[in-house]
């Protein structure tokens, strides 16, 4: 039995069709489901060496689970720009847009190109992955310098009136991220949340309030000066 084959199988052991249901009624649709939870996966997938030729096996089984487990064991530097567009393409779940892009995406050279490239993409889930993947690299790209994030505002502001709910809250998440790096950040990000709440628009003028409302909070203004000390 190939490796492939026994990670299946134990995949396959540990299915819970009531954790599936569950899934589902999260927005969790993906057509091949077994219903580990991601804690059960991390796991397993502390448990398998890192294997770039696996983890293409495991996404071309279909099953959401492996295609998390991928995510997990794949080598970032092996990583190519026509992979994570064809791995984009097959999204169709919230969740396996944001697996990727920390597990993964936020690994490789091209995280922010592809951020670039995909925010204008009309697939709701790729779309999604543009600013999923932002909002990631707003936590983990520690040493980036301020003008890195700095050049996504407009992409922010464009997309900021996107009504599809996996899009607009993946914009919303990284704006909040990016106003949560430094002084001088908080302070652009909730300049630009000022500019895209005066855009006649229901989705913006949410996106904006919203981040609005965490950026100025003591809780957050606390943080971020503590970080700066």
């Amino acid at each position: 039995m190939s490796q492939l084959q026994q990670i299946l199988k134990k995949l396959k052991s540990l299915s819970n069709p009531d954790n599936v249901a569950g899934m589902k009624r999260f927005g969790i649709n993906s057509k091949k489901m077994l219903g580990l939870s991601r804690p059960q996966l991390r796991q397993i997938g502390k448990e398998i060496p890192k294997n770039h030729q696996l983890a293409q096996d495991l996404w071309e089984t279909g099953y959401l689970e492996a295609r998390v487990l991928a995510s997990l064991i794949d080598q970032p530097d092996k990583v190519t720009e026509k992979q994570m567009e064809e791995w984009a393409k097959d999204f169709d779940s919230w969740d396996i847009c944001d697996q990727c892009c920390t597990n993964l995406f936020r690994k490789t050279k091209f995280a922010f190109k592809k951020i670039k490239e995909w925010s204008g993409r009309e697939e709701e889930y790729v779309k999604r992955t543009s600013f999923a993947l932002l909002a990631f690299m707003a936590c983990h790209a520690k040493k980036e310098p301020d003008e890195i994030f700095l050049k996504f505002f407009p992409l922010i502001k464009k997309a900021s009136t996107d009504e599809r709910n996996f899009v607009r809250k993946a914009v919303n998440w990284a704006l909040r991220n990016i106003g949560k790096k430094n002084i001088a950040l908080n302070k652009a990000a909730i300049g630009l949340a000022k500019e895209i709440q005066k855009i006649d628009n229901k989705t913006a003028k949410w996106i904006a309030k919203d981040a609005i409302r965490e950026l100025t909070s003591e809780k957050i203004r606390k943080r971020i000066l503590w970080q700066n000390i």
